[in-house]
């Protein structure tokens, strides 16, 4: 089974964003009322749109798309190696010391000169060495106890472990004579001068800054935060644990669950609330929020409905679209766009959908934003535990479970739910997402599935 980024068209490279002046021509460029008698202002302000066919994405070209629209961020700031979890590199480290600095022994034992037992194989303990200690030097003919991570003793070049002697007293009796260098780990051995420590792009994790810290580095540089703006549209919506307006209303799912999302790609985000669905409003939404974030994403009123207002008010606020609809189930209505420097991301309005055009599109331009590879899509294999028959038109994201036993040495592969959009009911016990591509009409048991964890898209 072909998986996203895997074909003849792959996920990458991505090319840069186009500066100001050589974009590339867009979908539905931005919008400049003309100063003529006739047309009332919101008419002005409200271009019609065509909806031509060629708009249709492959999720590949869609998400290339995406991350063209924003540009690694140049911007960086100092923290402390502790508060760096999860942030993302700003420059490349590499080892400005080689470890271990000075030769240490592997192994709890006895450090000794390999020489000395050609003649016998027992010797003398002339005194012990410890971590952290400065060693003496090894006597002639005798042998020196010694502890893991301790300074071997000049004149010693292998230790024996504790548990190949046997000690009589004062004397160690070996039953072989060790390879010279047995269980001294040797000055840079564990790490070259100039190796890389951190790359650039790299999100910062708990082994990393282990890593430096064994550097004795206290600092690192870290990329600014991607700011982004998320609302939600739609008069239908309340606040969640806000008393309903009528039984008409509903809880605003998304938003609450895109800013999480986006919090946990390590986005700093700015929550703007709910939006009606009013033309003249989502223009002056538009109007505000320029030049204050790298990413605005919203969701709802991007399809072709008498109430979806999103796609022209982006276009009469001075913005423009680069790409609309996706050959995606669910999430075919997803919005490209631009607004001076920021980059536009409408996702569709139903929970599931908007989950899934965050995981694959918003979450790889966050990456992108902080430097870092967007994530490959579906990279884990599995074999089908379903039959399942569909239409062949569109590729198809379903949440899945993943089973207790194996098929070839693969996880099996439970699809769960109906395939609606609407709901996340579903996702309560899913362990993740699977894919099938466009052109699949039928899946049986034991067919290879493409999948991924929820977590996957995050860098």
């Amino acid at each position: 089974m072909l998986c996203p980024g895997r074909g003849a068209t792959p996920s990458l490279p991505i090319p840069p964003r186009a500066p100001t002046g050589m974009v590339s021509t867009p979908l539905f460029p931005a919008h400049r009322p003309q100063a003529t008698a006739g047309p009332t202002r919101k008419e002005r302000q409200m271009p019609a749109l065509d909806h031509p066919a060629s708009a249709m994405l492959d999720l590949d070209s869609a998400r290339r798309l995406a991350c063209g629209l924003v540009a690694p961020i140049g911007d960086s700031e100092t923290l402390d190696l502790a508060q760096a979890a999860g942030r993302t590199s700003a420059t490349s480290l590499r080892a400005e010391i080689a470890l271990p600095r000075a030769a240490r022994s592997a192994m709890d034992g006895f450090a000794l000169r390999t020489a000395d037992l050609a003649a016998a194989l027992t010797l003398p303990v002339a005194g012990t060495v410890a971590a952290g200690m400065q060693a003496p030097p090894l006597p002639d003919g005798a042998a020196l106890r010694i502890f893991t991570g301790a300074q071997i003793p000049a004149g010693a070049d292998a230790v024996v472990p504790v548990e190949e002697v046997t000690e009589t007293g004062a004397e160690v009796q070996l039953t072989a004579a060790p390879a010279p260098g047995s269980h001294i780990r040797a000055v840079g051995s564990e790490q070259p001068l100039g190796g890389l420590l951190l790359r650039r792009g790299t999100r910062i994790r708990a082994h990393h800054i282990g890593l430096l810290a064994s550097n004795g580095v206290a600092e690192v540089a870290v990329v600014r935060r991607p700011r982004l703006a998320i609302l939600s549209t739609g008069d239908e919506l309340h606040r969640p644990g806000a008393e309903a307006a009528s039984r008409d209303t509903m809880p605003d799912v998304n938003r609450p669950m895109l800013i999480a999302l986006a919090q946990g790609a390590g986005a700093e985000v700015d929550d703007h609330g709910i939006l009606p669905d009013d033309a003249e409003a989502t223009v002056a939404k538009f109007a505000s929020l320029q030049g204050r974030y790298d990413l605005i994403v919203t969701t709802g009123a991007v399809s072709m409905g008498g109430r979806d207002h999103l796609r022209p008010a982006l276009i009469a606020a001075g913005g423009q679209i680069d790409g609309w609809k996706v050959a995606l189930k669910p999430g075919k209505p997803v919005m490209f766009g631009r607004l001076g420097n920021a980059a536009v991301t409408g996702l569709p309005g139903n929970p599931f959908s908007a989950m899934v055009g965050f995981t694959l599109f918003v979450s790889a331009q966050i990456a992108r934003l902080k430097g870092a590879v967007p994530a490959p899509l579906f990279h884990c294999a599995g074999r089908a535990g379903f039959d399942w028959t569909r239409k062949p038109d569109r590729a198809e994201i379903f949440p899945i479970r993943l089973g207790n036993r194996e098929i070839d040495g693969l996880p099996v592969v439970h699809r769960l739910g109906e395939g609606t959009s609407a709901t996340l009911f579903p996702l309560a016990e899913a362990d993740g997402l699977g894919f099938v591509p466009a052109e699949t009409a039928r899946v049986s048991v034991g067919t290879p599935i493409c999948w991924q964890t929820f977590e996957a898209g995050a860098r």
